[in-house]
């Protein structure tokens, strides 16, 4: 056991030393196992455009539909992952880690409905490292949970033509507030379908017009879906969401009580 213990220390001892000098995590995201930092920023005071659509260049000009812009100091750290295991692995684990650290999703795509992979790793990221395939990327925007609410994470994820993963993730604490960031509609679909479960803690009681619009749109992607509602105001919810065209069949009431909102898929 002794043994055991001390190949594991050693293990990780080396992985840090393998490390970018005067590199550091992120402390909202645990590292993958084994991966080793080979890029690092800690820039102060940083203007940023993240991406909540597909993105192109037009005319020369880098094209997205919707975006977010946030100035403050900005973390960047970028991974390059054991061989033995591939960058939709850690994406998928990073984003289960922050999603169970209570962070919200802003935007999710995965593959060729990211856009050009050249585009991400140069335009977006500035990190040349991060070119691959288009459809071996992922890009995750996230807003982070309190006391943390004012900073965004993104993550962006790709297997290289050689075969070797990456994991870029990039926090920007922003100077000011951020007021309401709301997600996109394929976004909470991806996570409805991905993990049966869709958790939107910051939600109040009394329905939005902004954010019963939002999970209409959502709902009515895949009508052929059923959920169930569970939350302080998950009646008043039901409400909202019919009066927004979802039908209400597919809506269920579930029982428990707890703050925000919970919509469970019904198999």
């Amino acid at each position: 056991m002794r043994l055991m213990i001390l190949a594991g220390v050693l293990l990780a001892v080396a992985a840090q030393a393998a490390d970018l000098p005067d590199s550091h995590d992120l402390a909202a995201l645990p590292r993958f196992p084994h991966a080793e930092i080979v890029d690092f920023r800690d820039v102060p005071d940083q203007e940023r455009t993240y991406p909540q659509a597909s993105i192109r260049r037009i005319s020369n000009q880098l094209r997205m539909e919707r975006k977010i812009e946030v100035e403050g100091r900005q973390t960047a750290v970028t991974y390059r992952l054991p061989s033995d295991h591939s960058s939709t692995e850690a994406f998928d684990r990073a984003r289960k880690d922050l999603l169970a650290g209570g962070a919200e999703l802003l935007y999710w795509c995965q593959g060729r409905d990211c856009g050009s992979s050249n585009l991400w790793a140069n335009a977006i990221f500035g990190n040349s490292k991060l070119y691959g395939p288009d459809e071996q990327q992922a890009y995750l925007l996230l807003r982070l949970a309190e006391p943390q609410q004012d900073s965004v994470l993104a993550i962006y994820s790709v297997t290289r033509g050689n075969r070797r993963g990456y994991l870029h993730a990039e926090q920007l604490d922003a100077a000011k507030p951020l007021g309401e960031l709301l997600p996109t509609p394929d976004t909470l679909m991806r996570e409805l379908k991905s993990s049966g479960i869709l958790r939107l803690a910051r939600l109040p009681a009394e329905p939005s017009e902004a954010w019963a619009t939002l999970l209409a749109r959502c709902l009515n992607l895949d009508s052929t879906l059923r959920v169930s509602l569970v939350g302080e105001g998950a009646g008043a919810w039901r409400v909202a969401l019919v009066s927004q065209g979802v039908r209400a069949s597919r809506l269920e009431l579930g029982e428990g009580v707890e703050p925000g909102l919970r919509l469970n898929l019904l198999r």
